[in-house]
């Protein structure tokens, strides 16, 4: 089975790509709500994040994420500690729908994550994908879909990782500067190349 993280800066389009694979049936991890889901109520994450930072930040069972924000981030230390105690649980949960996938015998999974690129999951995939876009199309796009100012849309971006980064680690880079359409076509294409190298891949191996 080939994995196939999929990446991009806000704005760029990711959101588009990683659903023409998933409407193919290929199955995929979503990072970024894996990271809101082990900090939801019943976790076992939580007694961890209550024992480190106070165990008033559980309010009924549920985080006060506020209040782990200004404790955990206060200090080097306490945004080190977050860490060590969050992503340990996205990898694993990562890991488990991948071999769930593995099991099931699909011939591609999917790795889906605004922050994958020095992340804990770095390197867990065989393909890494990242869609890009002209900046100021980026800020229009947050702006719309956010609706935000366009300095708060500027300073988001200007927060991430820059992109020269993300495409210097990529094995494909889609470029998204036309119509949603046109990338549409772009990502198609993508799937089924790697489909079929995925394919091919598994009868060499048979």
């Amino acid at each position: 089975m080939m994995t196939v993280g999929i990446t991009g800066r806000s704005g760029c389009g990711k959101s588009t790509v990683t659903e023409c694979f998933t409407s193919r049936g290929i199955p995929a991890a979503d990072a970024d709500r894996l990271s809101r889901e082990i900090l939801q109520p019943g976790s076992p994450v939580l007694a961890q994040l209550a024992a480190r930072f106070g165990q008033d930040l559980l309010e009924d069972g549920v985080l006060n994420r506020r209040l782990l924000a200004d404790r955990a981030f206060a200090t080097a230390q306490g945004k080190q500690d977050l860490d060590a105690i969050t992503h340990p649980a996205i990898a694993a949960a990562i890991r488990a729908a991948q071999q769930a996938a593995r099991n099931a015998g699909s011939p591609l999974f999917l790795i889906d994550g605004a922050v994958l690129v020095g992340s804990v999951v770095d390197g867990m995939w065989d393909r890494l994908v990242v869609v890009t876009a002209p900046y100021d199309t980026s800020v229009e796009r947050i702006v719309q879909r956010d609706g935000i100012r366009a300095e708060m849309a500027r300073r988001r971006l200007d927060a991430q990782m820059p992109e020269s980064q993300l495409t210097a680690r990529a094995d494909v880079v889609l470029c998204n500067d036309g119509t949603r359409d046109q990338l549409r076509r772009q990502a198609e294409a993508l799937v089924d190349r790697l489909l079929a190298e995925a394919e091919r891949g598994a009868g060499q191996r048979a």
